[in-house]
């Protein structure tokens, strides 16, 4: 099936993936976008389980303030190459990071965290890893981090982070 340019240019301007794996994800939806979409995500998905075992020795600390100074978050988030971390998706991904932690306050990194610590509380709340992405519910915060990953091609994981509010 010939997928037209401009599906192609679309998903990938909505996902960030590359060209051939937009068009590929496209003929194999048979045009269909949001069906393309969700190919990439899961493309995604198996590249982060492919990478999950790498070191990450790399990265930034990226802080969130909001407007009125009065709350704000720091997380540090590493990667495999000082390369990547100095990529405006990896930044962004920081910043989106640190934000999320300044707006729902987790107090875990992941579900495997808060069992570790005997807490049987819901990890959608708890967990940041768990939790909806604050600018787009439909998706978590470990698939934002898969879809970086895939872009990347390097592993990524937020190893802590700490949320600071006035009077707290």
């Amino acid at each position: 099936m010939a997928v037209d340019p401009e599906a192609v240019k679309e998903l990938r301007e909505l996902t960030g993936a590359g060209i051939l794996a937009c068009k590929k994800a496209l003929e194999e939806a048979r045009g269909d976008l949001e069906k393309a979409k969700e190919i990439l995500r899961r493309q995604g998905v198996a590249i982060a389980e492919k990478k999950a075992g790498r070191q990450t020795g790399q990265g930034l600390v990226d802080a969130y303030l909001h407007p009125d100074g009065r709350l704000g978050a720091l997380v540090e988030l590493n990667c495999e190459t000082d390369f990547v971390a100095r990529t405006d998706e990896f930044r962004d991904l920081a910043h989106d990071l640190a934000m999320q932690v300044a707006a729902t306050e987790p107090l875990y990194v992941s579900p495997e965290e808060l069992a570790a610590a005997g807490n049987d509380g819901n990890p959608q709340e708890l967990c940041l890893l768990a939790q909806p992405f604050i600018k787009d519910p439909s998706r978590t915060i470990q698939d934002l981090i898969n879809e970086t990953i895939a872009k990347t091609r390097e592993n990524i994981r937020v190893r802590r982070f700490a949320r600071f509010q006035l009077g707290r």
